[in-house]
């Protein structure tokens, strides 16, 4: 059949496949790279995304042309394209290879015969003298592959190339936590398809949540952590002297996993004789903590959906406001005044009623590998702590210089609070929207 046209072009159909599995960039990447494989075909590169809301969008370019895909696992869904020329490259073996990796139940096949020898007239043509000549015989091209872990909502998204092969995946009681190794960030560790961190970048979120809170109060000596379980937050709290217990309250378990065996420089904290680490609800926790129990509260938690929606509640940081001493304070991760505008500006609604209009203070922070790159940290006192009067620059400064700091600065600490005039129109009471 193939002696009769230049080109075999099948154009497939796969239905009732296992949605999870054709969701999945790193799988259905690997399946595809398999798939020409096993039609003994060369491969030049691999391009895979993953695009909204579900599915995945990928192509595998291979000497003899390629093989693409869009899945739609909401359906159950996948359509591949199948295109090579010459032998003794098989379509058909990448078409039956792909419907067992997608547990397929059904498919439908319709093979297309390209360019008929009996339909084309040769022209001359010429390669430009300017062109090496090769062997075709040596010729051993490259395989790169560009596969795309992307977070993203319904308008803004970030993306980031990594190396196609996941370290971990783990679907806990609670979210999906993955780890993967990126290009320019190194490892990142991710929870229902959002980045929670990146080593490339993580100490921007983490010194900033834990020293802006911690030099502005000196006396703090206990502190809790709600969340934080990848140990960032916990660490830079760690490296001041005066604090005597951290507590930390994380409810995934599968996230401090990840973190021991993939962010080591993280997880050092888990083991600090100091900390008291607890597998648990921090909601609960939150809301049998004894009055006036803590001098600082940092809620490091993911975006309001599944396990931490919990933590974005009147009900919540109230409870917080009660464990809190006379003096106390509490940072928040108060989410993105460009990815997350309706519920940042609901956050700090909140956080005015309970601790005060003017006792609520907003500070951004730059961090590359969040969708947007601007994320917001809270700040929130009981005492009328003012997070620029009340900073000791020369304490802030030789912290810094002493555990060689790489984001927080005295500097770095004021100019956080400088609000850009969009985010301090968003923050005006009546701006606030459903």
């Amino acid at each position: 059949m193939s002696e009769a046209s230049l080109g075999r072009h099948l154009v497939v159909e796969y239905f009732e496949c296992n949605p999870e599995l054709i969701n999945d960039v790193p799988y259905i990447e690997r399946a595809m790279v398999e798939a020409a494989e096993e039609a003994g075909a060369t491969i030049i590169n691999s391009t895979f995304h993953h695009f909204s809301p579900f599915g995945v969008s990928g192509v595998v370019v291979i000497q003899e042309s390629h093989l693409a895909i869009h899945t739609w696992p909401e359906y159950g869904y996948a359509s591949v394209d199948i295109y090579t020329c010459g032998e003794p490259v098989d379509p058909w073996r990448a078409f039956q290879y792909l419907k067992e990796k997608f547990a397929s139940k059904h498919s439908s096949v319709i093979e297309m015969l390209r360019g008929q020898p009996s339909q084309l007239k040769k022209v001359p043509f010429e390669a430009p003298a300017s062109a090496s000549p090769l062997d075709p015989a040596t010729l051993t091209p490259e395989f790169k592959r560009h596969v795309w872990f992307t977070d993203r909502d319904e308008f803004i998204a970030l993306s980031l190339r990594h190396t196609g092969d996941r370290l971990y995946r783990v679907r806990s009681p609670y979210q999906l936590v993955e780890v993967y190794q990126t290009y320019a960030y190194g490892k990142m560790l991710a929870c229902d398809g959002m980045v929670m961190t990146t080593e490339g970048d993580e100490y921007v979120y983490h010194e900033m949540i834990a020293h802006v809170p911690l030099l502005l109060k000196p006396d703090a000596e206990r502190v809790l952590i709600i969340g934080g379980g990848d140990g960032g937050a916990a660490r830079e709290v760690l490296r001041h002297s005066q604090v005597k217990e951290v507590v930390l309250v994380e409810i995934d378990e599968k996230v401090i996993e990840a973190a021991r065996l993939y962010f080591p420089d993280l997880a050092q904290s888990f083991d600090h004789p100091k900390l008291n680490l607890i597998i648990g609800d921090g909601i609960e926790y939150v809301s049998k903590a004894a009055k006036g129990s803590f001098d600082v509260v940092i809620v490091d938690s993911t975006d309001p959906v599944g396990p931490a929606e919990g933590l974005f509640t009147d009900a919540f940081y109230r409870d917080v406001h009660r464990i809190l001493s006379p003096t106390g304070v509490m940072v928040t991760q108060s989410e993105s005044p460009r990815f997350n505008v309706g519920v940042f500006q609901k956050l700090f609604d909140t956080y005015r009623r309970i601790f005060g209009p003017e006792n609520a203070h907003c500070y951004l922070i730059s961090v590359p590998t969040y969708p947007s790159g601007t994320w917001s940290l809270s700040f929130n006192t009981k005492s009328g702590i003012h997070p620029l009067h009340d900073l000791d620059e020369a304490r802030a400064a030789a912290f810094t210089e002493a555990h060689g700091l790489k984001y927080y600065s005295p500097a770095i600490h004021k100019a956080a609070f400088t609000l850009p005039r969009y985010v301090q129109e968003l923050l005006e009471p009546q701006k606030v929207t459903a």
